[in-house]
């Protein structure tokens, strides 16, 4: 029996998250400039805030105001202010680099999307779902973000743990982590691919006669 190509739930997973991703940045960061509470900021930017589970969770979004404007309509779209981004990885991991940061890790991003879609598309891919939808999380976080950093030079982020002042991240970085979480367990725990049934066993030959 033929095994099954989850290629539609990869991409459509994307897609998905891709969508949400995009929409919760734009619609947090407008919402959070209107309606958020003032916060502490860095010289050239302010922050505004909005308690979710006072003492352990709330959206945060800083914003640049010491800057060029900018015409591009989907940073406008963004909101009055342009929005400070996080110009390296997980954990800003690089960020003091800035756009050299960025754009090594927004080459880097294409070059994972690339990869996963050329790898999907393989006439011979197929796996378990949970493989797909593994890497359809890590497909669409990577291009959610890999959007950041070509129109807005970074990424931005809103999502604040404060209890144990976790890194501010967002949904793409969320799913990303998801993600490589479900492909270790689905190394470590995965169905394995169902073996060749083995040769049977040859007929033993004929007696002699006699």
């Amino acid at each position: 029996m033929a095994h099954r190509s989850h290629r539609r739930l990869l991409f459509a997973l994307a897609l998905c998250v891709f969508a949400a991703d995009q929409a919760s940045k734009y619609g947090m960061f407008n919402w959070l400039h209107a309606q958020g509470t003032q916060a502490p900021a860095y010289p050239g930017e302010e922050a505004f805030q909005k308690d979710v589970i006072p003492g352990w969770f709330k959206f945060h979004a800083r914003y640049v105001t010491a800057g060029p404007a900018c015409d591009c309509p989907l940073v406008k779209l963004n909101g009055p202010v342009p929005p400070a981004v996080n110009h390296g990885a997980l954990w800003s991991l690089g960020g003091q680099f800035k756009t050299d940061a960025n754009k090594f890790f927004a080459v880097v991003s294409l070059l994972a999307a690339v990869g996963i879609s050329v790898w999907a598309l393989r006439k011979k891919s197929v796996g378990d779902r949970w493989l797909f939808a593994a890497l359809g999380l890590i497909l669409g976080g990577t291009i959610g973000n890999l959007f950041d950093r070509i129109v807005f030079g970074g990424v931005r982020d809103f999502l604040y743990f404060y209890w144990f002042e976790f890194p501010v991240f967002n949904l793409a970085d969320s799913c990303l982590v998801v993600g490589a979480s479900l492909l270790l367990l689905q190394a470590f725990f995965g169905k394995q691919k169902a073996e060749s049934p083995a040769t049977p066993p040859e007929a033993p030959p004929p007696a002699p006669p006699g």
